[in-house]
């Protein structure tokens, strides 16, 4: 369970609403759900400063939406309305909005009046403004608490909402926060569920350890100008969350998931000496722990405990299990799903029949924001999945703790730096936007750093201000949106929240703020034109994002950069993303506007690949795909276009290097094409040469 750390310095405001709206919908219902079936052992890990974030609203904290949505709509201005319009509709839209008639209709009027944005909230009045301040609080009720008043009665009522509506139902907001810490508590102390934590402010302690670690995954990576090493900071960030632990359970801390499942040899000894007896990372990184240690993968499973050091026991994810949870079971009846599930379990169960005294398999995923991407918030789902694992004889489940102490571990000598994305920490450093904000964050540092040997008399509690605003910019939520992984809407605000922290440095010291500082990290675009793929990925062919990190690792191709003084009107093609998996390359075509291809009669896209002769291949996306006509190839056109081509259809061996090029027909007449000069290059190399987590 994890929020970056919204909250302004030295204030009680949060700069975002999603703590407080997460709250209403995952971090109660989640452990609520586990411990109604019988049998079932689940382990939540909990992020301290998300706790502190829970129960800054019970001591009066607020955000901006919360702001807005306890206004009389009367008293607000026509910005202030708009504001509301413009961001009162977040959360998946298909089980989030579409479902309720009253939402699902302003939502729509509010979607056909954006072609003229200052006149939009004259359109609406004042009913349908407050109407859309409840259902923007009450979409998020998870459905297990759907039944507590007011909310029942809010969703029977539906429309037509008063004052006192309204505030009923923010009150139960706050109420229900308060009951999430020691609904916790209790359930641990009953033996019921485990809770493990994260280093204080989810920072990533091997970039805190030493940045050059990024190394061992990248050698070429490039790296900020100033060398960060404060393992220090890793200690007293793993020293803060032992302590929160204690103070709040009233036991010691067990076991850690460090921030993003991010391991080094140094973090892991940091751990040790605090206490931490269990860690868990990503299989990837026993694969290369493995090779690191001179030990065969065939006899190291990743479905066993491991020992680094003598001292800490170590869990490695099942990728491809945990994933399907998070990713793909979204999408499936809740039925089907828990029947996949079940299946994989059995089959393992069937390979180490041998040695089930020492299988394991740790199950370990995002615990709050897949759940929207379900229907009704995956309490079928959920509700299923612990019926059928608690009830079966053949299945045991465990808590992280339990694995740790009842199964032998494996010494493992030696244990490569990464995270659970790709076995490296890409996301947090090496762009040049992660770099800026390393080398901002090394100079807020070293001036606190500085002016505390020269001000030893200066006031304790501004010099301890300082220091936390320094912990918290360490975390990791910052890097994840520079660079050019990750875009979305909020961006440029995670730069200027991150910019704040280390700006309040300055204030609290009475110091001259760097320039710097008050100039944007987030330059809003990509670095390059073109990024090659990190790792192998499977999407689902259905023209749709069907979840946050389908295509992450994949390559890209930036038509926008890459268009460069070419500039072209009536572009539509806006990126082009590649990646494979054992059978399939895959291609996803981004575009500025679906609405005009819509409109586009006789559309096709051709896509021309060079292996080395060249191999082409026509889409008519002026229809579906017929999958009982497609046999080497398939796709979808939604909101994107997604296609697959068989490896084997590509080459006989199935694996070589690949040339390919886009483009847009209408009819005969060709619109555009990418690239305009040189095809995209990648090399996809033979299956048994790829260093992936097992099919």
């Amino acid at each position: 369970m994890h929020q970056p750390d919204y909250r302004e310095p030295q204030s009680n405001r949060l700069a975002m609403p999603w703590v407080r709206l997460h709250a209403t919908k995952d971090y109660l219902d989640m452990p609520l759900a586990a411990v109604s079936h019988d049998n079932v052992r689940v382990t939540f890990n909990l992020v301290p400063s998300l706790l502190d974030q829970l129960q800054l609203y019970l001591k009066g904290g607020t955000d901006h939406h919360l702001d807005l949505s306890r206004s009389r709509v009367e008293d607000l201005q026509d910005g202030q309305k708009l504001e509301m319009l413009q961001s009162f509709f977040a959360g998946n839209p298909t089980y989030m909005v579409e479902p309720y008639s009253r939402f699902r209709q302003l939502h729509r009027k509010y979607k056909s009046g954006t072609g003229d944005l200052d006149s939009l909230p004259s359109l609406f009045s004042s009913s349908e403004l407050r109407d859309l301040q409840v259902w923007s609080n009450l979409t998020w009720v998870d459905p297990r608490f759907r039944e507590e008043e007011p909310v029942r009665s809010l969703f029977t009522k539906k429309r037509h909402f008063t004052e006192e509506d309204k505030q009923s139902l923010l009150d139960w907001q706050l109420d229900l926060i308060g009951r999430i810490i020691p609904t916790y508590r209790k359930l641990q102390d009953e033996g019921r569920i485990e809770v493990s934590f994260t280093p204080y402010y989810h920072p990533i302690l091997p970039l805190l350890c030493d940045t050059d670690v990024a190394r061992e995954a990248l050698p070429s990576i490039s790296l900020p100008r100033k060398r960060f090493v404060h393992p220090e900071d890793a200690r007293r960030q793993v020293g803060m969350a032992r302590e929160m632990y204690r103070d709040l359970f009233g036991r010691d801390m067990i076991g850690m998931w460090p921030s993003e499942g991010s391991v080094s040899e140094e973090a892991l000894r940091i751990l040790a000496e605090n206490g931490v007896e269990w860690a868990a990372t990503d299989q990837e990184i026993l694969e290369h722990s493995l090779g690191k240690s001179n030990l065969p993968s065939t006899d190291n499973p990743i479905h066993r405990v491991y020992e680094f050091d003598s001292s800490v026991k170590l869990f490695f994810r099942d990728h491809a299990l945990s994933d399907r949870i998070g990713f793909v079971y979204s999408t499936w009846p809740a039925d089907r799903a828990v029947d996949d599930f079940m299946g994989h379990i059995k089959h393992l169960r069937s390979v180490y029949l041998d040695s089930l005294e020492t299988t394991v398999v740790p199950i370990i995923l995002d615990g709050e924001n897949a759940w929207e991407y379900f229907p009704n918030d995956a309490t079928e789902f959920l509700d299923l999945l612990y019926q059928r694992l608690g009830d079966d004889d053949e299945i045991q489940t465990v808590t992280m703790s339990e694995a740790a102490n009842t199964v032998k571990a494996r010494p493992l000598p030696s244990v490569f730096a990464g995270s659970w994305i790709n076995h490296n920490f890409r996301i947090w450093i090496g762009h040049q936007e992660d770099n800026a904000a390393w080398d901002l964050l090394f100079g807020a540092r070293d001036a606190l750093v500085e002016f505390e040997r020269a001000h030893r008399d200066y006031d304790s509690e501004k010099l301890s201000a300082a220091w936390n605003q320094i912990f918290i910019a360490e975390g990791s939520d910052w890097c994840w949106w520079y660079g050019d992984e990750h875009r979305g809407d909020h961006n440029e605000q995670f730069d200027r929240i991150f910019r704040r922290h280390l700006v309040a440095v300055y204030e609290l010291l009475d110091l001259d703020i760097p320039l710097d500082l008050l100039r944007p990290v987030c330059s809003g675009g990509t670095e390059s034109a073109i990024l090659l793929p990190e790792c192998r990925l499977t999407p689902a062919i259905d023209g749709r994002i069907s979840h946050f990190y389908e295509w992450t690792g994949a390559g890209f191709f930036n038509c926008e950069v890459a268009g460069g003084a070419m500039h072209q009107v009536d572009r539509y093609i806006t990126g082009i993303h590649f990646a494979h998996d054992l059978q399939y390359f895959h291609i996803r075509l981004d575009f500025r506007s679906i609405k005009a291809l819509e409109l586009t009669a006789g559309l096709r896209a051709v896509i021309t690949f060079f292996v080395p002769s060249a191999l082409t291949v026509n889409l008519d996306l002026d229809k579906p795909a017929d999958e009982d006509e497609l046999t080497d190839y398939r796709y979808a056109l939604s909101d994107i276009l997604e296609f697959s081509v068989r490896r084997k259809h590509l080459w006989p061996s199935g694996y070589g290097r690949l040339s390919f090029a886009v483009a847009l027909f209408k009819e005969d007449q060709k619109l555009e094409s990418w690239p305009e000069h040189e095809p995209i290059q990648v090399d996809v190399p033979e299956s048994s040469q790829e260093i992936f987590w097992p099919s």
